[in-house]
């Protein structure tokens, strides 16, 4: 990935058979094999395929275990998509939406139904406040129909207030729901109508099981895809606590751009807001001041899908990868402790090639001997 700092290994591969995809789900799909560890694992063994088949041998050499996801399982969720007349996109895809593609980490698999059979780069988020003001809903139902009339297609996450308008405002010419449950989980179920005009006009996308309900730690996961799948996040109303804030963070660390509509300080729902341009978001008083830096940044920064076909990747020898890996392991599993220790602090003591040592991480936490935390260090399994 041409922005992820997890791939030391190669441009990631093409999906170009169905055996490939279907392993490709069931990889995602396994337990403690989270995006990171999808990307490095197919990266290192060229295909889904040979990652699946080496993943009990790569976690048994580390001391531990690991069953991949089964294969009925897999079948049961394929089925669940098609009968919902959902569409799997795996990383890897030509559908798979290229500035997705593009961030750290990015989904291994997105389940998308709906109209919309591909994604523009030409898109934007707008997300808010759920208890958003009339005036918030009015300016956030302005700039998605603006912006839609300007050749953007709108991206926000179906929430009740500035979600809600962002998705009515841009209706007739293009929008994306980001759903935190499977793309058959209608949420909020006051907004029945607007997910059944969403499937019929745009598409709603999710990284989730067809089947999955939400949960309230799936919004913040959620967040990332909206931002991901856009060149810029417009905030409109947003408390100093509240998700919209997380993907305006997320936008950033994307290296995307971040606007904010200034409110009153009198008004809570705007605190959050203005301190977005307090430290440094760009402030959008209309649509004129997204073109002009979205415009901008279009015609300097475009760059080609990072994927390749799977027979143009050359995976590292196994023999002297593995060998580095065995010198390696041990040291770093005696770095770390019940303190987290974070990732470069082991990477610079172990003195390791960074994707000798990234590696070796990836199978000891795959090995379930340690675990990432929240903030991505790393502790005792």
């Amino acid at each position: 990935m041409s922005d992820g700092g997890e791939d030391f290994f190669g441009r990631f591969p093409a999906c170009t058979s169905d055996a490939e995809r279907f392993a490709r789900l069931r990889l995602a799909r396994t337990n403690r094999i989270g995006p990171v560890h999808f990307h490095q694992l197919i990266l290192r063994f060229g295909s889904a395929v040979k990652a699946v088949e080496n993943l009990p041998m790569i976690a048994r050499r580390a001391g531990g275990g690991i069953v991949p996801a089964p294969i009925e399982a897999v079948e049961a969720e394929m089925a669940r998509g098609r009968a919902a007349g959902a569409r799997l996109v795996v990383l890897g895809d030509t559908a798979y939406p290229k500035l997705l593609a593009d961030i750290a980490a990015a989904p291994p698999v997105l389940w998308m139904l709906g109209e919309q059979t591909a994604l523009p780069d030409r898109a934007i988020a707008i997300v808010g406040a759920r208890n958003a003001s009339a005036a918030g809903q009015r300016i956030a139902h302005a700039l998605a129909r603006e912006l839609g009339e300007a050749g953007f297609f709108v991206v926000s996450g179906l929430a009740r207030g500035i979600d809600t308008q962002a998705h009515t405002g841009s209706l007739k010419t293009g929008t994306a729901a980001v759903l935190g449950g499977g793309v058959d989980d209608i949420y909020p179920p006051d907004n029945a109508d607007l997910y059944q005009a969403i499937r019929t006009y745009g598409v709603l996308i999710s990284e989730s099981p067809v089947g999955y309900r939400a949960r309230a730690g799936d919004f913040p996961r959620r967040n990332r895809v909206i931002s991901g799948l856009t060149r810029g996040t417009i905030v409109v109303e947003a408390e100093l606590k509240s998700g919209s804030l997380i993907t305006a963070r997320l936008a950033n660390e994307q290296g995307r751009e971040v606007f904010a509509v200034p409110g009153s300080p009198l008004d809570p729902r705007c605190r959050g807001t203005n301190d977005l341009i307090r430290q440094g978001a760009t402030l959008c008083e209309g649509v004129d001041d997204i073109l002009r830096t979205l415009d901008a940044q279009m015609t300097l920064f475009e760059r080609p899908a990072p994927t390749v076909p799977l027979h143009a990747v050359s995976a590292f020898d196994d023999t002297d990868l593995d060998e580095a890996i065995d010198s390696l392991r041990d040291r770093l599993l005696s770095l770390i402790r019940p303190v987290p220790t974070p990732r470069e602090d082991l990477l610079r003591l172990s003195g390791a090639p960074a994707r000798v040592g990234l590696a070796a991480l990836g199978e000891l936490e795959i090995a379930g001997l340690i675990v990432t935390t929240s903030d991505g260090q790393y502790i005792r399994g």
